[in-house]
């Protein structure tokens, strides 16, 4: 079957989203959107169906009956996380093929506990943890400084430039505010790990060949003088804030050693996981220079200002052309 109709599928756009500054869509949000949808346009290749607003998106997807769903809808059905995977379940269920993470991954990797569990049973270094189930009672490890974030959540909800813990002060007073703002979450109180963040961005799939983009590492020079540097809620959503403007992305200068570890934990990962077309993983370091496993990222931010743009942009590979390699290795996957 030659595949030329694709529908394109987004969060919804008129739904309140928890990821994004006060729950809505803003013009960054839209501008980023209209530049996927001419980039995809400049291929030529293929008859476009934007679905940007979910009311009866799936009876619509049956009629239009697609050749590929083109699922950048990281936002969930109704822009609700945890129905993520909804749409890759009903598209199997309908026999439509679809790009990027199946169901069985997304609920892997949405648990941040079970990836760190999984990938150290693999060999692969993590950071140091402490799981604390919701509800219970919030007694802090003796474990500083410390990372708090909620055990399941996309798009760094629940960590704030204030996630960075240094002493049960500061502990009790950030527990409290998730149990205000994500009440019923489990949380984990995670090893601060103080040194460099890479990003490895991979394309295709194992069996037919993996892209290692070049690495990213995340600049933090340009923060203000005691902010915590971390890639936090502010710097994904409000673009007033100097987590949004002064955090720059760059190409990491990695050694030969470590660049092959980091390569390697992210195919094992891949697999293991069982991501399809494109994944991303994030790492960072412990004081000694050690990476260590931070996220297993199923369907990576897909924008134009995203990571994965940035490494395919190391590559010389421009942003049009990375989303048509994502597309074609899930064409080679389906025809094969």
């Amino acid at each position: 079957m030659s595949i030329r109709s694709l529908a394109i599928v987004t969060g919804d756009h008129k739904v309140n989203d928890p990821t994004k500054l006060g729950a809505a869509y803003g013009p960054e949000d839209l501008k980023a959107h209209d530049t996927m949808v001419a980039a995809l346009e400049s291929l030529g290749r293929f008859e476009l169906t934007m679905f940007y607003d979910h009311h009866r998106l799936f009876e619509r997807l049956a009629e239009l009956r697609p050749n590929l769903v083109v699922n950048f809808c990281d936002t969930g059905i109704n822009n609700r996380p945890t129905r993520e995977l909804n749409l890759p379940a009903w598209l199997e269920l309908n026999d439509i093929p679809y790009t990027g993470a199946t169901p069985q991954a997304m609920v892997l990797c949405f648990d941040k506990q079970i990836v760190r569990l999984v990938a150290q049973a693999l060999g692969v270094e993590v950071p140091g943890e402490v799981f604390l189930p919701a509800g219970s009672l919030r007694r802090p490890p003796d474990l500083y400084p410390a990372l708090l974030k909620p055990n399941a959540a996309d798009g760094s909800v629940g960590i704030t430039k204030d996630a960075v813990v240094r002493n049960e002060a500061e502990a009790l007073a950030y527990l409290a505010f998730l149990d205000r703002e994500l009440p019923g979450r489990d949380i984990l109180w995670q090893e601060y790990l103080p040194g460099p963040e890479y990003g490895m961005g991979l394309i295709g799939n194992p069996d037919a060949g993996l892209a290692v983009l070049p690495p990213l590492e995340v600049d933090f020079s340009g923060l203000p003088e005691g902010a915590n540097p971390i890639l936090s809620f502010e710097s994904k959503v409000d673009p007033a804030s100097p987590y949004w403007t002064e955090i720059k992305f760059r190409k990491a200068a990695i050694d030969d050693d470590t660049l092959s570890r980091l390569e390697g934990w992210a195919k094992t990962l891949f697999r293991r996981f069982g991501l399809q077309d494109y994944g991303r993983f994030d790492f960072r370091c412990a004081a000694d220079g050690r990476p260590k496993l931070m996220e297993c990222n199923p369907n990576p931010a897909w924008a134009n200002d995203g990571k994965l743009a940035f490494m395919a942009g190391f590559a010389g590979i421009a942003y049009p052309k990375m989303l048509e390699m994502v597309i074609d290795a899930a064409i080679a996957r389906v025809e094969s």
